[in-house]
């Protein structure tokens, strides 16, 4: 792994957007292409795989900083980051928190390969220790049981990572012969939850939050989305539409929000004023959201066809996309309209402040690219 932080080796063409206008960011080395990309507040973050030679990389970059590179690991140094093979149908997930001042990185790598026990790493290094920190091994079965990651997340001093476990119903009964009818039925069971990573200190488990699906952070709260069932298909987990989605305090662990969002919820996003949940209904996501202090619900909005199940959520703005549009909803007027159409699929779409940016690649080569909502 290379981690570059307050830097970059290639071009930065700028480093800020200016209202109504998509500007090009960064853009990567021929060959080198981006699979993963975060940002909070003033930090950009993501995940470049390796060409046919040298170390996947991981970079960080305040904007409008100084470039200076952090230390390089030595040779001798091996990691996991270093040599992973990042398939194109198996995304790295990452997170990026700007730590009060210094700025730290979560990310995972999951195997994808047709093996009886799948591995996923939950991976992270911060500015003032540039190493890479292997947090936890996540492994399940081919058939489901086992622990399952559930999504990263960042903002502020917050990094957190989810975790659900899945297991037989009668494990014993299971492997007995004759097998038990329903015995084999896989559930959640009451190991996973919420985990909170500060500095290279070892995971801690917030209070009073269970195995998840999603995640979602704003400061010092964190949203999550409940792990009810588990696919019969694979034996992931999955969300319950009968089952609140809520927000707790990081530190405390106490409840900040409880909502009842009308269909199975299949991502969040959160603010400091606004809680996003998305479900699907009847073959269409179905977006609501709330105001963080009260609950009380804001909007409900049926989605465009072949809108992507994903979301980010702002102050003053929702953001999601379309194929390639890239549109935003105002919290308060619930207008909905498209801000800018990338060259490639969006990576890692997402809001801070007034600025929406994602990552594409186009041609062998990874960019990223920002818009300024105007006020």
């Amino acid at each position: 792994m290379l981690l570059g932080a307050l830097a970059l080796a290639a071009s930065i063409l700028h480093t800020g957007s200016r209202a109504g206008q998509v500007e090009t960011l960064y853009t990567s080395p021929a060959g080198r292409t981006i699979a993963a990309f975060a940002q909070d507040g003033g930090l950009v973050a993501w995940f470049a795989p390796k060409a046919s030679k040298g170390c996947n990389e991981v970079w960080l970059w305040q904007l409008g900083s100084a470039r200076q590179p952090l230390p390089r690991e030595g040779a001798a140094y091996h990691n996991v980051t270093c040599g992973w093979q990042v398939p194109a149908r198996s995304p790295v997930s990452l997170a990026v928190a700007g730590n009060g001042g210094s700025p730290a990185l979560l990310w995972t790598l999951h195997e994808s390969a047709a093996r009886a026990v799948r591995f996923d790493y939950v991976l992270g290094a911060t500015v003032s220790d540039p190493r890479e920190r292997r947090f936890q091994e996540v492994a399940h079965a081919s058939h489901g049981a086992g622990l399952w990651l559930g999504g990263v997340a960042g903002s502020g001093e917050t990094l957190v990572y989810a975790v659900a476990e899945v297991a037989y119903k009668d494990q014993v009964a299971c492997l007995s012969t004759p097998t038990e009818p329903g015995a084999c039925e896989l559930m959640v069971a009451p190991g996973g939850g919420i985990y909170r990573i500060v500095g290279r200190k070892p995971p801690t488990r917030i209070k009073g939050a269970p195995a998840a699906v999603a995640v979602a952070a704003s400061g010092n709260d964190v949203a999550y989305v409940p792990a009810i069932g588990a696919s019969t298909v694979d034996g992931h987990p999955l969300a319950s539409r009968n089952v609140p989605v809520e927000v707790r305090d990081v530190n405390t662990g106490s409840l900040v929000l409880s909502v009842s969002p009308e269909a199975a919820p299949l991502a969040i996003g959160l603010s400091s004023t606004v809680l996003a949940v998305l479900g699907r209904s009847g073959g269409r996501l179905i977006l609501g959201w709330y105001a963080l202090q009260t609950g009380r619900p804001l909007g409900t909005l049926r989605l465009p066809l072949g809108a992507s199940p994903a979301l980010s959520a702002g102050t003053s703005a929702i953001v999601f996309r379309v194929g390639r549009s890239i549109r935003a909803i105002d919290v308060h007027t619930r207008r909905i309209r498209t801000v800018a159409k990338a060259a490639g699929t969006p990576i890692g779409l997402s809001i801070a402040g007034g600025r929406i940016a994602w990552a594409e690649n186009v041609a062998g080569r990874g960019r990223i690219r920002a818009i300024m909502l105007a006020p």
